[in-house]
């Protein structure tokens, strides 16, 4: 099962959500509302340098420290 990042129209929170059905409308976490959107979610991998792992946006995310680009970029 897929998970997925959100955003709330209603009050700006970005949230994941781990998504059983594509035609399911999903509610916010932090105020309950369905007026959400999915976001474009970028993936990481493994660097062979450093032991640890760089997203796909490229360098700007190297001193990044948190867990969701969406929060940052």
């Amino acid at each position: 099962m897929p998970i997925y990042e959100y955003h709330c129209k209603k009050c700006g929170q970005d949230f994941e959500e781990l998504v059983t059905s594509k035609d399911k409308s999903i509610a916010c976490p932090h105020c309950t509302s369905r007026r959400t959107e999915k976001l474009m979610s970028a993936f990481s991998v493994k660097s062979s340098g450093g032991g640890g792992s760089a997203a796909s946006a490229g360098s700007s995310c190297a001193g990044c420290s948190s867990k969701n680009c969406s929060t940052c970029h």
